[in-house]
Formats: structure tokens, C-alpha cells, sequence
């Protein structure tokens, strides 16, 4: 331990700070690129919320070039070649509809000897926005809330986005064929599998139209009929081995694993204990939340060895009842200080690591042994907060939201419980 250790709650956001460092494309992805192609035409692609860094990143070391990005309104970047277009997230809108179409027809320029590289991080799914012919942006946008509500897991949410889609699902890479292409990735999905980033428009994709129509009625996704007709005759998505995705390459140079690794490290060096308790752990937040809570009781009550920090990434969900302000992270915290019941020594801090939990601009909260105390003082019911899905207006009031503006990177969610 240092000789003059940090707050509690100082400790905590600082290796937050670390964990996001870990996966700033600044710092990380020049590693993963190649010399810059030459002889045909370089073409720079990409969506997500870390995505305009990552053309930053690359202009940085290849110089202007000649593309266009899709990033979440406020995470745009200055580059010098690469045009930078700003839309909605975590729904898409018709900016991000009109920025898919001119993507998809620079893809359609493109010959053989040209080259693609193609920037992917979490956050494409919405920003690439192409309806399946025959289907209205609105009614894309209505099974996204949808989806977004009911508490499905990403990798099922996926599904369904993929088969009514004309761009996901190795979709944007056909487009591109008979061009090369790199496609560099950073992951924010538990597991890491490329398929699942972003809905993996340069992926092929497994599962079937029938698929997606059982994801819908197992999470009782309204479908409207243009949508379930389009699941009904068999979407367009691009299946293993079609030949247009012969000449792509997917790597996922930033993952989930190495930014709870840094975190880990940095907490080491000042003395702590550390448990890496999963980098992919999904599930209900509240769920999650209360198994946490005892895991941490546990260790504290056992715990001869000193401080002892309980790290772990994924992403949970929400399935969303009430009417109220939250996201993933802060109904983790609210959940978590109720089952802790003001434990004294337990501290913890959940956040998402790209700045915003859920669609509010608030990265996550942090909880204390005496948020519940200082909450009740205030007039403020905890357990009513949380049954109303509101835990962003709960932490506000308390001053304890982690409020971070756009982070440009994004490799999912960062818990940290401190057991003193």
C-alpha cells in the first residue's frame, strides 16, 4: 500500500480513467496497421462510437486520406481527408440513414486493387442505418427501442437487428467487393466475437431469418408487418462462406480484457489485492448486482489480507418497467447499494466506458456506505428509484453521477467494488 493511499471514491474513478486509457485508439491502434497500401485507391470506412479516433489514429500515421465515418453526435473528431458525420445513438435517425447510403454507394465505386479499411467499434449497429428494402426507417427505429427495453442480451438483439438490415451482417463489406479489406476493431460485446461488434457488417453471419422471429417473440418485440415480412421471405445478410468476404480480414485490436487488465495493474502497484471476477459477464444489472453484493460481503468477512478490489466487465441489461431516468451501470449501483444495506468499508463504481450509460449523457455512479443514509436524508426512496428504473435521477441527487462527456473509445461496461 502507498504511504498516502487514495479516497475510496478517488481510487475507483482513477481506475476507471485507466481502463479507458487502455483502449483510447491514440495510443493503441497504430500497432494493428499496416504500411499504407500502394497502387490502387485507400479508402477509409467506419461507424461506432470510437470510430472517428480511430480515423484520427489513422490519419495520424498514414497522412490524409479518403473515406467517411459515422460517430454518435458529439464524438466527432478532427481529421484532415477522412469526413466525419455525426448521428443518433442508441436509435438511429436519418442522419445515420443518409450517411449509410453515400457509405454504401463510395463502396460501390470501388475496383479491384483498391483497398478498404474499415473502422468498427460499439455503437455501429445504430449508426449504420439501412432498413431491409420495403421497410421504413421509422419502423427500424421502433424495433430498436423496442429491443432496447426488454432486457436482451446483445448477442439476441443483434440477431434481429442483423436480418433487417441491408448493410449488417458482412452486408458492408460485400459492397465493397472485389476491393481488399482490413477491418480493425474494438470489441465492447462479451466474448469478443467479431460477428457481434456492431452487428458485424463486415462478418458473415450464421443464423437465419427464423432466428431473428424467434428472438422477437421470445422478447415480445412488436413486429411491423413490413419487418415481419422481410423475416418471413429471408433477409439478405451474407452467410460463411460467400465468396464477396474472401478478401476481408477482421481483428479486434482492443477488447474488454486488456482494459481490465491495465485497471488491475494499476491497482497493484499502489498495494491492493486484485480479482478479475469476468470480462463478460452479462445478465440482468439488479441480478448481477445482488450476486456482487454477497461476493464482496463474503471477501470482506474473510478478508485477513487487506484491501481487496473486485473488477469485472460485460454488459448487463435492463428490462425496462418503470418510466423513470437509467442505464445499465447506475441500476447496478442503485441495486447493489441496496443489497450492501450501507455496509461499512465496501465502496464501488460501474461505468460504461464509452460515457454514456444506457441514452443519458452520464457514465455511470458510484456508491459509498452511506448512500442510502445520505439518499433517505434527502427524501429520496431508494427501492422505489430503482423499481422505477431511475437510477440516473437517484445518483444526481446525490452528486455521485460519473460524468465523463465522449471518452472516443468504447470497450463496454468497467465495474470496480472496493472491499476495505
Amino acid at each position: 500500500m502507498t504511504d498516502t493511499p487514495l479516497a475510496p471514491t478517488a481510487l475507483l474513478r482513477g481506475l476507471f480513467d485507466t481502463a479507458v486509457a487502455a483502449a483510447d485508439p491514440m495510443r493503441s491502434l497504430a500497432a494493428f496497421l499496416p504500411e499504407k497500401p500502394q497502387g490502387g485507391r485507400v479508402v477509409v470506412i467506419g461507424a461506432g462510437k470510437a470510430s472517428a479516433r480511430m480515423a484520427e489514429a489513422v490519419e495520424a500515421a498514414w497522412g490524409p486520406c479518403e473515406g467517411l465515418v459515422i460517430t454518435r453526435y458529439g464524438y466527432g473528431r478532427p481529421t484532415k481527408g477522412i469526413e466525419i458525420i455525426e448521428a443518433a445513438h442508441p436509435v438511429p435517425d436519418a442522419a445515420g440513414a443518409a450517411a449509410t447510403a453515400r457509405m454504401l454507394d463510395l463502396l460501390g465505386t470501388l475496383r479491384e486493387g483498391d483497398f478498404v479499411l474499415a473502422l468498427i467499434s460499439g455503437g455501429a449497429s445504430a449508426l449504420l442505418a439501412a432498413p431491409a428494402a420495403g421497410v421504413k426507417l421509422a419502423e427500424k427505429q421502433a424495433v430498436n427501442a423496442a429491443l432496447l427495453a426488454s432486457g436482451a442480451p446483445i448477442g439476441q438483439m443483434n440477431i434481429l437487428r442483423k436480418h433487417i438490415s441491408r448493410v449488417k451482417g458482412g452486408q458492408l463489406a460485400a459492397a465493397a467487393w472485389p476491393a481488399q479489406m482490413l477491418a480493425l476493431m474494438i470489441s465492447d460485446v462479451p466474448g469478443d466475437a467479431p460477428s457481434m461488434i456492431g452487428s458485424g457488417p463486415t462478418v458473415a453471419e450464421s443464423s437465419t431469418s427464423a432466428d431473428a422471429l424467434s428472438v422477437a417473440a421470445r422478447w415480445n418485440i412488436p413486429l411491423p408487418a413490413s419487418v415481419r415480412s422481410v423475416l418471413t421471405a429471408g433477409s439478405t445478410i451474407i452467410a460463411p462462406g460467400d465468396p464477396r468476404l474472401g478478401r476481408v480480414t477482421n481483428t479486434i485490436y482492443a477488447a474488454p480484457s486488456q482494459s481490465l487488465a491495465a485497471a488491475a495493474s494499476a491497482a497493484q502497484a499502489q498495494g491492493y489485492r486484485t480479482i478479475i471476477l469476468g470480462d463478460a459477464i452479462e445478465g440482468e444489472a439488479r441480478t448481477v448486482a445482488a450476486e456482487h453484493a454477497a461476493a464482496a460481503l463474503e471477501h470482506q468477512r474473510g478478508n485477513g489480507a487487506g484491501p481487496l478490489l473486485l473488477l469485472s466487465g460485460g454488459e448487463l441489461t435492463v428490462t425496462r418497467t418503470g418510466s423513470g431516468t437509467g442505464g445499465p451501470n447506475a441500476e447496478y449501483c442503485l441495486a447493489l447499494a441496496l443489497a450492501l444495506q450501507g455496509a461499512q468499508g465496501i465502496f464501488a463504481l460501474a461505468c460504461d466506458t464509452d460515457g454514456v450509460d444506457g441514452a443519458a449523457e452520464v457514465a455511470g455512479a458510484v456508491i459509498t456506505p452511506t448512500t442510502l443514509q445520505r439518499a433517505a436524508a434527502a427524501g429520496i426512496d431508494a427501492a422505489a428509484a430503482l423499481e422505477n428504473n431511475d437510477a440516473h435521477s437517484f445518483f444526481a441527487a446525490l452528486n455521485d453521477q460519473v460524468i465523463t462527456g465522449p471518452t472516443l473509445t468504447n470497450v463496454n461496461d468497467f465495474r470496480a467494488i472496493l472491499v476495505l
